[in-house]
């Protein structure tokens, strides 16, 4: 299977980089050239647009920043769909909006064409070692076809139903993870304000019913200072303004989700788009004088967990 990926930045440049180190026929688009000049180093072909590579290929995957970005590189005269045929696959990992995934959808099959929406969850880190899960929505039998593919870039992968439903759920996890990010800033303040020894106070959140992912991860980069989490304060905003925006489209009524988009716009007004996430912790360190610094932590995460082929859930 030929496979081609438009999108080489912090998380599609891992993904892409598993795809390539396991030797899959892989060409690649981006508008950055020294991205595409380092897959080309290791073995990659490069596209000189969207509908080029889309015509090349039998798996087409975007990966970008924003569902606007996406709505241009597949809609643009030289986009992918311009590029489509019959029986080819569009697989978003994008973390986009479900009405749009659905929209792109029905153009893609107007094409002869098979879209899925396949996002992933579980941090960069482990994006870079082929650990990190991947949830896929659309056509099942489509899915089982590219799902060596899938195991390739993933441990964990679950079809969730439709096109559309794997969205939904990636912009629900990631609310959440947001949520504990914030809240682990008032959890830090209050540990440091208490005068206790916050290396020790790390490990015993770990071995706690307060214990979470986003801890575990995240708050190492927090107390080693560098805040280095590899993902940026402009893309929370997008994913904890997709989930409050479904939320009201579907007339839901929520109390803590619209505090939480107020929070990360705060924080990117105050720290700029492209700080790390983590610095939203720092609206707390700021506000209360103080900082949250513990020695014998990394900063930056690596997964020291063997890469190994992934299965379905």
């Amino acid at each position: 299977m030929k496979i081609g990926f438009i999108g080489l930045g912090n998380v599609g440049g891992k993904l892409s980089g598993s795809l390539l180190r396991n030797k899959f026929d892989l060409t690649v688009r981006d508008l950055d050239n020294a991205l595409t000049n380092e897959f080309t180093k290791q073995g990659a072909s490069v596209a000189n647009s969207a509908k080029e590579l889309a015509e090349n290929v039998d798996l087409i995957i975007t990966c970008l920043p924003s569902p606007k970005i996406c709505s241009e590189v597949m809609e643009a005269e030289d986009g992918v769909i311009r590029g489509l045929s019959k029986n080819k696959i569009w697989l978003e990992m994008s973390t986009t909006d479900e009405s749009e995934v659905k929209r792109l959808g029905k153009l893609v099959k107007d094409k002869g064409a098979i879209p899925l929406d396949g996002p992933v969850s579980g941090g960069c880190h482990r994006a870079a070692t082929g650990n990190i899960a991947i949830f896929v929505g659309g056509d099942r039998k489509a899915f089982e076809k590219i799902l060596p593919v899938l195991t390739v870039m993933g441990r964990k992968v679950l079809h969730t139903g439709e096109l559309g439903s794997a969205s939904v759920l990636k912009v629900i996890t990631n609310y959440l993870a947001s949520a504990h990010l914030a809240a682990l800033g008032e959890a830090w303040t209050v540990a440091k304000k208490s005068n206790l020894d916050l290396a020790k106070t790390y490990k015993g959140i770990a071995v706690s019913s307060g214990n979470s992912f986003v801890h575990e991860t995240e708050s190492q980069v927090i107390l080693n200072g560098s805040y280095n989490i590899n993902f940026t304060m402009d893309l929370v905003v997008k994913d904890t303004t997709l989930f409050n925006d479904l939320a009201n489209k579907l007339n839901t009524s929520l109390e803590i989700s619209p505090l939480i988009v107020k929070i990360f716009k705060d924080g990117q007004k105050k720290y700029g788009s492209r700080a790390w996430s983590s610095m939203i912790v720092k609206r707390m360190e700021d506000q209360n004088n103080t900082d949250f610094r513990a020695k014998g932590l990394p900063a930056e995460l690596v997964d020291n967990e063997a890469e190994e082929k992934g299965y379905e859930i």
